[in-house]
């Protein structure tokens, strides 16, 4: 089996089992405030996508997702260029924002400026 097709089955299947205890009372508390749930409509597919992610607030107006392994992954690349429109669950907060994917010497992030 091709690698970077068992790492998106792997990580479907994690983000299946997390999407629920992140959202839970619990799974907050167990996190410490450091997972969100993102929810984007795909460029491409148009369909509505969830999945929980670690982020870490990098100012009163601003979020900032880690993307690990970026090229085993895809999903960042809806945030490529101008950007597009996200959102944020934090906790019992809901954020709406743009998130614009940058490319550094230390990898991909995404930064999720509110709206």
């Amino acid at each position: 089996m091709d690698r970077g097709l068992l790492f998106r089955r792997v990580a479907s299947a994690t983000n299946k089992v997390m999407l629920p205890v992140v959202r839970s009372g619990p799974g907050r508390r167990l996190f410490g405030g450091s997972m969100a749930v993102v929810t984007y409509t795909g460029r491409k597919s148009g369909r509505e996508v969830t999945f929980p992610v670690n982020y870490r607030r990098s100012a009163s107006d601003e979020f900032v997702i880690g993307v690990m392994a970026p090229d085993a992954k895809t999903w960042w690349r809806n945030f490529t260029g101008d950007g597009a429109p996200i959102r944020l669950r934090i906790g019992a907060e809901e954020y709406t924002g743009h998130g614009c994917a940058v490319r550094s010497d230390s990898g991909v992030s995404v930064r999720v400026s509110l709206s």
